[in-house]
């Protein structure tokens, strides 16, 4: 089996590759486009595989179709623009009194249409040099957007997050069982998600958790207990942007933008990697996010190649798992994993408090999509308009603007 990695500079490739080196792995491609990058995070993910003892190949390579050639699966991980993007799409929309965060809302908005142009001309690369029927399995976000392009596209392509597989640990951490033991019934859209279901070995353990550990979950995703008891859910920590929206906003304005704390662990990052004598991941990385990334990119990867139907949180088309949204939108819930892909498991309806807002995004999510492939103004400022973040279209005239100044639309 052959695995590429595009985008391999980045930071938690070390990670990755070393968890990827646990499953039947000939081949690991490393792929980007800055070749300093790369090199340092390949020298040390490439001290870690030997000191596991991998005995495949490892490649690092500037040269995508090198990379591409005879791929089984495609893991995108890519940032156009690199952290000095994510720092204009976290601030240009604070001039506008607007959240600015890279994946949800404006800046979300603004890093789609740089981001879906490139990740299509990989998958398209990819369908022409990857083995036959190999998986693209994306990473990138804005998750949900990028990959309802990928599909839209006709790619085999499934999304991934980070936000499931890290409940699942804090659950298993609060209820003092084995993750595995574990199964989170996460569903809505990729960062617009709820639990609302914690399986203890078949058994739905929630009602407990938030009984007895509710005030520690209010906590993990800062917003109050009440709301999580009357919703009888845990929402991920990215519904406090619409929860929350003017604490957040305060919040920015007064602060130091994520951006600059990333790029300032970065650099410190990279420094170590830099460390011929470093053979395994720093702690320091676990201060960069993504946490069990790894882990769930591992357990995906191993289900899509010869699993039976394990259960894994994915992004994959809608059909007719939740009610009021279109068969073609893009949702993130539990799937049964197969080689033959994700079969997403049935859900009841969404509550009217969570359905809303779900229609309301899922309905963006497609503009976006329309607006970064034809770069069509009217549509973009559709996009902004139905977005409930912004909803003004003084405002999304306004955003518009200044995103497409700040190179919102470049890569």
């Amino acid at each position: 089996m052959k695995i590429a990695v595009i985008g391999a500079g980045s930071t938690y490739t070390p990670e990755l590759v070393s968890g990827l080196s646990r499953l039947d792995v000939s081949e690991v491609a490393l792929h980007d486009i800055d070749p300093e990058r790369l090199d340092v995070v390949g020298g040390l993910a490439a001290r870690m595989l030997a000191r596991q003892g991998f005995d495949g190949t490892l490649v690092q390579t500037g040269d995508l179709d090198r990379a591409l050639d005879g791929a089984d699966f495609v893991l995108i991980q890519i940032r156009v623009g690199g952290q000095a993007a994510r720092l204009r799409d976290e601030t240009v929309p604070l001039a506008c009194g607007c959240i600015g965060q890279e994946t949800t809302g404006a800046g979300g908005f603004a890093k789609a249409l740089r981001t879906v142009p490139v990740v299509l001309e990989i998958a398209a690369r990819a369908r022409e040099r990857a083995a036959a029927g190999a998986w693209i399995v994306d990473f990138t976000n804005p998750v949900g957007i990028v990959t309802r392009a990928l599909l839209d596209a006709g790619h085999r392509a499934v999304g991934l997050c980070n936000v499931a597989i890290g409940f699942q640990r804090s659950f298993a951490g609060l209820l003092g069982v084995e993750p595995e033991r574990i199964v989170v019934d996460q569903v809505g859209l990729n960062h617009l998600t709820w639990v609302r279901a914690v399986h203890l070995d078949g058994q739905d353990v929630l009602p407990m958790l938030l009984s007895a550990h509710g005030d520690a979950l209010a906590a993990q995703v800062e917003l109050p207990q009440r709301l999580l008891e009357e919703l009888g859910a845990v929402p991920s920590y990215y519904l406090r942007y619409f929860y929350a929206h003017d604490q957040v906003l305060g919040e920015q304005l007064e602060g130091v933008p994520r951006a600059t704390i990333v790029a300032e662990i970065e650099r410190e990052l990279l420094e170590m990697y830099r460390d011929p004598a470093l053979t395994e991941k720093p702690a320091l990385l676990e201060r960069r996010g993504g946490a069990f990334y790894s882990e769930a990119a591992i357990g995906l990867v191993s289900s899509l190649r010869s699993g039976r139907g394990e259960v894994h949180v994915v992004d994959v088309r809608n059909e007719r798992t939740l009610e009021g949204l279109a068969p073609d939108d893009v949702v993130e819930v539990p799937a049964a994993v197969d080689p033959n892909g994700p079969v997403p498991l049935p859900q009841a309806p969404l509550a009217p408090e969570l359905l809303g807002l779900v229609q309301h995004v899922a309905a963006y999510e497609r503009l976006a999509v329309e607006a970064a492939l034809t770069r069509d103004l009217v549509v973009a400022r559709k996009a902004l308009l139905t977005h409930p973040l912004i909803a003004q279209y003084e405002l999304a005239d306004e955003l518009l603007e200044r995103l497409l100044a700040a190179g919102a639309a470049r890569s």
